[in-house]
């Protein structure tokens, strides 16, 4: 990526204890606009957005974000610059209601207008505010996890499998969304939808047992002949 980059990673490389999952990774993202991160299961994508929110240590390499080094930064820290981070898995506190589960959320906000924008960007969550955030369906507890995190008003969102296990009405109305976000921040999102991915993202990045494969434009990685073997289970 040619222009100056908000987020720049540069040879990361990252290990559970001694199995080393990440080598030399580099990504970029730029202030507005969407990166998509795709590989198989396992490719190490979930990883590598758990080392740049700070979840995880790495053993070399460097994440700057607004030309800050945040690699020593504790992830409080990261969040307070800027950083935003909806994981995979356990994104929403279960037992608190949408309403609670919001304000945790807006805690940094100073004013409540964030939480009417959520609203008005996720309607169905305002039909839901006193129910419990852990029996909502699956694609409304995934809007709440975006809002919530929207809430912190991040200049980068990081995204873990926003649609999983979705059913295309929900896809579709987080992809809307997702092109609605990237006229304003950057988005860094892990997603195993292809179209998706390619049809929000400006650049997209391909692992392959923990390494960049491919890269490119959209247009380019979609029609490249490796793509669909990087892909395959």
């Amino acid at each position: 990526m040619s222009e100056q980059s908000f987020l720049d990673v540069r040879g990361l490389c990252v290990s559970y204890g001694r199995s080393q999952v990440l080598f030399d990774v580099s990504i970029a993202a730029h202030r507005r606009g969407a990166v998509a991160v795709l590989g198989r299961n396992g490719a190490g994508k979930t990883t590598l957005l758990r080392t740049i929110v700070g979840e995880l240590e790495a053993r070399s390499g460097s994440i700057t974000l607004g030309a800050r080094d945040i690699m020593r930064m504790p992830t409080e820290r990261r969040i307070r610059m800027g950083l935003g981070y909806v994981p995979q898995e356990h994104s929403v506190f279960g037992r608190l209601s949408v309403s609670e589960n919001l304000a945790v959320g807006a805690l940094s906000s100073p004013d409540p207008s964030p939480v009417d924008r959520v609203l008005t960007m996720f309607p169905e969550l305002g039909q839901r505010l006193g129910q419990p955030a852990g029996t909502l369906s699956g694609g409304e507890r995934k809007m709440l996890a975006i809002g919530r995190a929207l809430l912190s008003n991040p200049k980068l969102l990081l995204l873990d499998e926003p649609t999983e296990g979705m059913w295309v009405g929900v896809i579709e109305e987080i992809a809307e969304r997702l092109q609605e976000l990237v006229k304003e921040i950057a988005i860094v999102i892990v997603e195993q939808h292809l179209e998706l991915a390619l049809d929000v993202a400006d650049y997209a990045y391909v692992l392959d047992r923990g390494r960049v494969a491919l890269e490119g434009r959209p247009s380019a990685v979609r029609n490249d002949s490796q793509l669909l073997q990087l892909l395959a289970p």
